[in-house]
């Protein structure tokens, strides 16, 4: 059987997820998620205490590929998806950013939102996001951002998620109100991106793994 897994978002830059070009990827952060889920899982992510009002949707995706970061580096069709920081704002928030020459060197990582302030690698960020090497792909999502509905309280209380927390993983049965709640604004705006992110005018700046914060 399917899992459902929610998460809460601390901030919506377009980067994790990266929801641009027709794909919703998960390549950095939530670890957990990238080793457990399979194809045919749902993943949401959900405001919380930083993206008040709480509760709203930012985006639904039905994970339907798992690639490895050195196929996500590599493969052609994802070329698209490398951070630029001196492009635009989709640009600046590209989360292909891990790669090696060798399966035996350590991971290099681009200048990207997980880099330091100057640029420069992050070791913290890098062994945090590398500890699994998993990237999550969906072309079967639907990306709200600024626009993020309110999911109602009524479904979220009956699936005991009143205190929202890091993960919460559930079955699909008791998810099912959730699920019936989503799948038509699935269905009418799928692989789309319907709102910027909400965070999107700090695209350019980089995530301290020690504070937690963009600077």
């Amino acid at each position: 059987m399917n899992s459902v897994y929610l998460y809460v978002v601390s901030y919506d830059l377009g980067f994790a997820p990266n929801p641009f070009n027709g794909l919703c990827s998960l390549a950095c952060c939530k670890p957990a998620i990238r080793k457990g889920a399979k194809i045919g899982d749902w993943i949401l992510g959900l405001t919380g205490s930083k993206l008040k009002p709480a509760g709203r949707c930012v985006f639904a995706m039905v994970v339907t590929n798992a690639i490895s970061f050195d196929q996500y580096w590599l493969d052609e069709q994802y070329q698209s998806r490398k951070a630029n920081r001196a492009g635009s704002p989709k640009k600046q928030v590209g989360d292909n950013i891990y790669h090696r020459p060798d399966v035996c060197d350590p991971w290099r990582q681009e200048d990207s939102v997980h880099s330091l302030w100057d640029g420069t690698q992050s070791d913290l960020n890098t062994a945090h996001d590398t500890r699994v090497n998993r990237v999550l792909l969906s072309d079967d999502f639907v990306y709200f951002g600024s626009a993020a509905p309110v999911v109602p309280t009524a479904i979220l209380a009956d699936m005991g998620y009143q205190n929202p927390r890091d993960i919460r993983k559930f079955t699909v049965d008791q998810a099912a109100e959730l699920l019936d709640w989503l799948r038509p604004q699935l269905q009418s705006q799928q692989n789309m991106v319907v709102g910027d992110p909400i965070n999107f005018d700090a695209a350019g700046k980089y995530f301290d793994f020690k504070t937690q914060k963009l600077v």
